[in-house]
This record gives structure tokens, C-alpha cells and sequence, in this order.
């Protein structure tokens, strides 16, 4: 009985390998192009003519644009994470700071709980400063 395919220890080494690279390249050409889609410092006939280069050149394309504009693309991508992350904390805080309310309700309601002892003095203040303050 025959196998499909017999395949020595060097052979499933080197698949392994040439697979990885192809997906490191997949991914370096991804980032490449979200990279120049995201670049406000391009216009559309420098990002147009980015894209053709690396098109028609890929391995030469993608590292001269490394080189080029390697340190703008961790810049961009600093800024996007950044941008990103502040977004999300300010979505955070919205939903669940005063869930929807007035600071002059949010005020009202932690004059509730400092009355009923649920926080302190401290808190109360801090809370209100909070509130009002946005």
C-alpha cells in the first residue's frame, strides 16, 4: 500500500518555514497598505503611485517604503492607538459614569447616599467634582 506523499523531517521543516514566511509576508503587506490608506501626509496621487509600486515591485516596494517611511508608520500607528484607546475609556466613563443623568441629578443622588451613610464627606465631594466637572 502506497502513501499520497512521503515526507522527510527536512522537507515538513522547511514547509513549515516557507508557510510562516508566507504569512509574515501577507501580514507585512497588509500592514503596508493600511498604512498608506491611513497617512494624511499622502495624497491621493502619492498613496495611488505607493500602491502601483508595491504592486509591480512587491519585495522592493514594500522594503523601500519600510525604509522611507518606517518611523511615520509607528507614529500612525502611536496616534491610532491612542485615539483609539482615549475613545474607549471616554465611551466607558459615558455609559458608566452618570448613565445618562444631569450632574444636577447625579449631585442630588449622591446627596442621597451621603445621607444615608452609603459614602463619606470625601467621597461626596470627590463625586461631586466628578459631576460637575464632567
Amino acid at each position: 500500500m502506497s502513501t499520497l506523499a512521503e515526507f522527510g523531517t527536512g522537507q515538513v521543516l522547511w514547509s513549515i518555514i516557507w508557510i510562516a514566511l508566507f504569512f509574515l509576508w501577507i501580514y507585512v503587506l497588509i500592514t503596508v497598505f493600511g498604512d498608506i490608506f491611513r497617512s494624511d501626509d499622502l495624497g491621493g496621487w502619492g498613496k495611488a503611485l505607493w500602491i502601483v509600486f508595491i504592486i509591480i515591485l512587491p519585495w522592493l516596494g514594500v522594503l523601500v517604503y519600510l525604509i522611507a517611511r518606517g518611523k511615520g508608520m509607528q507614529e500612525r500607528q502611536i496616534a491610532a492607538m491612542a485615539a483609539a484607546e482615549k475613545a474607549t475609556r471616554a465611551y466607558i466613563q459615558d455609559v458608566a459614569g452618570s448613565q445618562g443623568r444631569s450632574p444636577a441629578e447625579e449631585i442630588a443622588r449622591l446627596n442621597e447616599l451621603k445621607s444615608s451613610g452609603a459614602i463619606s464627606e470625601e467621597e461626596f465631594n470627590a463625586l461631586k467634582a466628578k459631576a460637575i466637572n464632567g
